[in-house]
């Protein structure tokens, strides 16, 4: 299916998940309060895990994969453990509104590595200049006056580095979802993947858990439930329905969310560059995903 075949009802489901996962780098900045990068992604993902698999065994849903199928698995739960394991660190030096923002440049990566990877969906003229504009938006956050110390632009490289692999991983599970129902798709990566991020934890987080109180299990809960539970299954069942492009064309509602509760709950700052990266993004996702209703052609 194409852009133009996806319904008001996928519309409205797409809007509400790209809203909870805005709300996701807030979740991540409250939990890494207390606990280390690479173990709040185990926790998160052994919740997660459980959960799906609970769900799958309630609808007996089949599970099994060939060989084949595990070959390709075995590839998507590389990238998923890099590119969390990124985005974890990442999150740990940089702001949520950064964080939320850079996540944004996800359609512009899709629709490059599209043009490359998926016959007949090349880069318009219209589509180059919304990712011009998308990128540009990334780069004046590289200019922040919060980037002074360094850190921020540091934790900004790390997360736009776990995008790029996102984006990579959309790609590469548009290619081969027809084969897989959506909870294989979404269930063995995290399975994999956990424990090579408790691996993680143990050898680089200075400590796996410093501290545990209300917030951070809710932080927590909210990511391994609401996120990679119910996110990443419904996310999925779009993806194979709808195609990865015409999915991603409402990301930009991710990082809307993502600022916005980033000054709310976290006390974040909205500085001159932040507003300029809203505007280029969204003004950039916007351009390559608007569409001209073409007249029809009167009948003589």
């Amino acid at each position: 299916m194409q852009n133009n075949d996806m319904t008001g009802k996928a519309a409205a489901v797409t809007v509400f998940i790209c809203i909870l996962f805005g709300a996701n780098p807030v979740a991540i900045k409250f939990c890494l309060a207390g606990v280390g990068a690479f173990t709040a992604a185990g926790i998160r993902f052994t919740i997660a895990a459980c959960a799906i698999f609970i769900w799958a065994r309630y609808k007996k849903i089949p599970l099994t994969l060939t060989h084949k199928q595990l070959g390709q698995v075995l590839i998507l739960s590389a990238i998923f453990v890099v590119q969390l394991s990124c985005f974890y660190n990442g999150m740990g030096k940089t702001t949520a509104s950064h964080g939320a923002l850079i996540s944004n440049v996800l359609p512009f990566m899709v629709l490059i590595l599209a043009h490359f990877f998926i016959p007949g969906d090349t880069i318009s003229f219209k589509k180059g200049i919304g990712i011009t504009l998308g990128f540009v938006g990334v780069l004046s956050l590289f200019f922040d006056e919060q980037d002074l110390a360094g850190e921020i632009q540091k934790g900004d490289f790390i997360v736009l580095m776990a995008v790029f692999l996102w984006s990579s991983s959309a790609i590469y599970v548009k290619r081969i979802i027809s084969e897989y129902n959506v909870i294989q798709i979404t269930l063995y990566p995290m399975l994999f993947g956990i424990p090579f991020f408790f691996i993680g934890g143990f050898l680089w987080d200075d400590q796996m858990i410093r501290l545990i109180n209300p917030t951070i299990i809710k932080a927590i809960l909210y990511q391994a439930i609401v996120t990679a539970s119910f996110g990443f299954v419904a996310w999925n069942t779009l993806l194979q329905k709808f195609g990865a492009t015409a999915l991603h064309s409402f990301i930009f509602i991710m990082p809307l969310t993502g600022v916005l509760l980033g000054i709310l709950l976290l006390g974040e700052i909205f500085t001159p560059h932040l507003a300029a990266a809203i505007v280029c993004i969204v003004a950039g996702v916007i351009i390559v995903n608007f569409k001209r209703e073409k007249k029809p052609v009167p009948v003589v």
